[in-house]
């Protein structure tokens, strides 16, 4: 007698623990997103110059890039990636970016990465299945005081580990969707497109990262 509606119950339960676990998950990286550019948009230190950010049509955090393993070249890590229209920044999209160039020698340390895409012609590829450095765009990087960048460079890198610039090939290194990192932020594994193009609305878990880049454009 009791037996239905008891399941239903528990059942209405779990599927609430579900949803929610997924969508409370994603917070972490996105803190982690947004720490990572405190490192990079400090005007303390100029690490880099905040109008590169203002120029650019979209940014992708890369928290944590590192090898698979000791024993191979494939270097992986997921972030998110936001672009902007009307001096508003999107809600982000889950993304994975890996490498499995041999001149990829990060060695077992952790490198946080940033990417600008400075060229709106370049997004469509970019939130693409699969945006490859090298075919689909070319890409230098843009760390170091000294180093000056081309100003005709339709994508940026910066990288950081430890305090310290650092810089690997890209030829070859793949920018892609992370559908598991979107399932479990939006409660679907929503196209990147479609979330950047506002069609999905941002959950508050990535107020902070998308606050830290609004303030850039102030």
């Amino acid at each position: 007698m009791y037996a239905e509606p008891l399941i239903a119950l528990l059942a209405f339960v779990a599927s609430l623990g579900f949803f929610y676990g997924h969508r409370a998950f994603p917070a972490r990286p996105l803190e982690n997103a947004a720490a990572v550019l405190d490192k990079f948009v400090d005007s303390s230190d100029r690490r880099y110059l905040a109008e590169q950010m203002r120029q650019a049509d979209c940014v992708a955090v890369i928290p944590g890039f590192k090898k698979t393993s000791a024993r191979d070249y494939t270097a992986f890590g997921r972030g998110f990636i936001t672009c902007h229209d009307a001096g508003r920044w999107s809600a982000p999209g889950a993304v994975i970016f890996e490498s499995s160039h041999l001149a990829v020698k990060i060695h077992n340390q952790k490198t946080d990465v940033v990417m600008l895409s400075m060229d709106d012609n370049l997004r469509r590829s970019l939130l693409s299945n699969r945006f490859t450095i090298g075919p689909d765009a070319s890409a230098e990087w843009g760390n170091g005081k000294s180093k000056l960048v081309d100003p005709n460079s339709k994508v940026l890198f910066f990288g950081a580990a430890k305090n310290t610039f650092l810089e690997f090939d890209l030829d070859r290194a793949v920018l892609r969707p992370d559908d598991s990192g979107n399932k479990a932020l939006y409660g679907r594994a929503a196209p990147n497109s479609e979330i950047i193009a506002g069609g999905v609305v941002g959950p508050k878990a990535a107020q902070v990262f998308v606050n830290k880049l609004n303030a850039t454009l102030n």
